[in-house]
């Protein structure tokens, strides 16, 4: 699992909860800031459909999970310490959020929806606090940072560009390569602030912090939580609309509930599958009166409100922004086996455009180096080395070994 996604906030809105709901982790969950101190890892699962169904096969897979023809995908969560206003100064715990954060890909930004956190994460009445706020603190702490790493020497480093004629996007992109920062984001962050390249000893403080900015927003693209929505005054959940109209992608949900769901789930109390719109009791005579209580909420204000309780819709659409598609590597292109006669074993999260040899590289390294042909499972065509992949792709490699 290559791809990461952080899941980022101020203290108290949820994080731990949907980390825990989306993962099988068990971080600390309580209502006080900084209950979480060290970073938690976990395995969080994209949606995709599984070709089990189209073929009429009995799926075993290895690396993912099936559930009535839905394949989840694996892919890496990390949720972090709780951020707080200028934590890229050092307060709070922001040296260690936003070191943590490096490696993400992108970020599922949890945001109170209700408004009962004030801007330390300390619990208030509901409706007190404008969740937007935390939207416009969260982003502008990221930029700093990144404005920080980017002028530390600055001056000295600019002056050194000019005189050896280096490339300001090169080193520049040197300095964050940590950070999962092309030098493509520099290049255009400084075509779009008309920035001159051979002059950055020039550049201003505004320019650079504008440069941190734009680079902020294409290297790390951010998914909107709206958590704890069906406890949200109807005016809050309205403000979703305007961060749309702004080009934010902004997901109603209650982490609580899919928590909720997925424990009853294990327990075999309900089946139920991670985005869907509702829920089937398989022990009605075992519930309690709060339980069924708690059951009939999740249904009324959350899942047919909403239409799912957002968790899954979050992760789902995180990987579609960063443009990621699921592959099915098989080796017998008739059976969709592998050597072990599993079917369909393996799905594979890469990027679009991924070609068959590539594909091939990323399962394993001998396939790669060998590579000879691929075969689409569907058409039973040969496929070349530079074929791009499509989302769903059935895919048999051969190699020479």
């Amino acid at each position: 699992m290559s791809m990461q996604l952080g899941i980022v906030g101020k203290p108290n809105v949820g994080k731990s909860t949907f980390f825990n709901a989306a993962t099988d982790a068990h971080a600390a969950i309580a209502n006080y800031p900084f209950t979480t101190i060290d970073a938690n890892r976990g395995v969080m699962f994209i949606r995709a459909p599984c070709p089990c169904k189209e073929f009429n096969l009995h799926c075993t897979p290895h690396n993912s999970k099936c559930s009535d023809g839905v394949r989840f995908v694996p892919i890496e969560a990390l949720d972090v310490a709780g951020l707080v206003p200028d934590a890229h100064k050092g307060r709070g715990l922001g040296n260690k959020f936003l070191d943590d954060l490096r490696q993400a890909d992108a970020f599922i930004h949890i945001v109170d929806a209700s408004g009962s956190t004030d801007a330390e994460g300390n619990p208030r009445q509901v409706g007190s606090y404008d969740p937007l706020n935390d939207v416009d603190f969260l982003e502008k702490e990221i930029t700093y940072w990144l404005l920080g790493i980017i002028k530390d020497g600055w001056e000295r480093l600019a002056k050194q560009c000019e005189l050896e004629e280096k490339k300001i996007e090169k080193v520049l992109a040197e300095r964050l390569t940590g950070l999962g920062i092309k030098e493509d984001h520099i290049i255009n962050a400084m075509r779009k602030e008309n920035m001159k390249p051979e002059r950055p000893s020039k550049w201003t403080d505004d320019e650079l912090l504008k440069l941190a900015d734009y680079v902020r927003h294409v290297s790390k693209p951010m998914i909107i939580a709206f958590n704890k929505s069906d406890k949200a005054p109807d005016e809050f959940m309205k403000k979703a609309d305007g961060l749309r109209e702004k080009g934010y992608i902004v997901v109603p949900t209650s982490a609580e509930a899919e928590l909720a769901l997925t424990n009853a789930m294990k327990k075999e109390i309900i089946k139920y599958t991670p985005g869907e719109s509702t829920f089937t009791l398989l022990k009605p005579d075992a519930l309690g009166e709060k339980q069924r209580q708690a059951l009939e909420y999740i249904q009324t204000h959350v899942l047919t409100k909403y239409g799912s309780t957002g968790v899954q819709k979050c992760i789902d659409a995180a990987v579609h922004m960063l443009k990621l598609i699921v592959v099915y590597p098989v080796e017998d292109p008739i059976h969709l086996t592998d050597k072990q006669g599993r079917v369909l074993p393996d799905a594979y999260l890469v990027p679009e455009g991924i070609t068959a040899k590539d594909l091939a590289f990323k399962v394993h390294t001998d396939l790669g180096k060998n590579f000879i042909r691929a075969i689409d499972a569907r058409t039973h065509r040969v496929i070349g080395a530079d074929h791009p992949l499509k989302n769903n792709d059935v895919v048999s490699i051969v190699a020479n070994i």
